[in-house]
């Protein structure tokens, strides 16, 4: 970023185009459209053994981390929710502060019966995991962090006066007119500018995240994600103020992208934190370098096992 109700959800699915192919989740998957407080969370679920949750940032959805969840489901249970909004969960009209969507996880993993999970996120991913974090810390085990930062933690005041970061602030009617039938431009923006080499994102994936978000309420739902930003400065305010994170937590930036940073901000929120820069990556880790990213994050939660 910096080196800076099941019928329908189907409905829906069924009037997009024929989306273009991205790497599926493994058979042995299965879908679940959970029930959480004010929204319905479409979630693929598999594997067995120790839970871990995987949350996805903004231009993508959870189907970003099927490399991922394919390697992990061998030895353990892989929840993959798509955010409040985003993807094939539900569009409400509020709830994208990540207080409450911290509140969505916590439904999704008592839904499925999990106590506890391992928690991987990448960007609005992070901030929602934070937040879950801070307000159940007996819920997670180890807590990974992809390339992008917290609102109101550590350096965020410097960073969010980036010049690359106006997206931040891009959000209401105009703004949605601007985009409407432009989606894969105003994306496309965020795939070239944020990766190392844009060809690392592929075009199949592009086509399919495009059609996503080219869905009915899904672009006003996506800047909501970015209008909350001023509100869950304030709560993860009130969070630090009762203290750091105190499970172990590994802070990925991309080399090209938010590199050492990533770490910089953790250390602000959390006791116990390990830095890991991706070389040869920018924002997209799990597309720019797949096999560093999932040979990380599998090391780091099998430490100790």
């Amino acid at each position: 970023m910096l080196r800076a109700t099941t019928i329908a959800l189907g409905t829906a699915l069924a009037a997009l185009p024929a989306a273009a192919e991205v790497q599926p989740f493994p058979s042995s998957f299965r879908i679940e459209e959970i029930a959480t407080a004010g929204a319905t969370i479409h979630v693929r679920v598999g594997g067995t053994g120790p839970a871990v949750i995987l949350l996805h940032g903004y231009g993508e959805t959870g189907d970003m981390w099927a490399p991922m969840a394919a390697e992990l489901a061998r030895n353990r249970t892989v929840v993959v929710p798509d955010l409040r909004g985003l993807g094939l969960s539900s569009r409400p009209e509020g709830g994208y502060d990540k207080k409450t969507q911290a509140g969505d996880v916590a439904g999704v993993l008592d839904a499925l019966k999990l106590d506890r999970a391992d928690l991987v996120t990448h960007d609005i991913g992070n901030m929602v995991g934070y937040a879950f974090a801070a307000q159940y810390p007996a819920r997670v085990r180890r807590f990974i962090l992809m390339d992008a930062p917290l609102p109101g933690v550590g350096p965020w005041d410097e960073i969010v006066r980036s010049r690359a970061l106006w997206h931040f602030s891009f959000q209401g009617p105009d703004a949605e007119r601007l985009v409407a039938g432009r989606e894969r431009i105003y994306l496309d923006r965020f795939w070239n500018e944020f990766s190392a080499d844009p060809k690392s994102f592929s075009e199949a994936a592009r086509e399919h995240y495009a059609q996503l978000y080219a869905a009915p309420g899904a672009m006003h739902a996506g800047f909501n994600q970015f209008a909350a930003f001023d509100q869950d400065a304030i709560d993860n305010k009130a969070f630090l103020a009762k203290g750091k994170l105190a499970m172990p937590v590994l802070a990925i930036g991309g080399e090209k992208s938010f590199g050492p940073t990533m770490a910089v901000v953790m250390r602000a929120a959390a006791s116990d934190v390990r830095e890991l820069v991706i070389a040869k990556s920018g924002h997209w880790l799990m597309e720019e370098q797949p096999a560093a990213t999932v040979a990380a994050v599998r090391d780091f939660l099998t430490e100790g096992q």
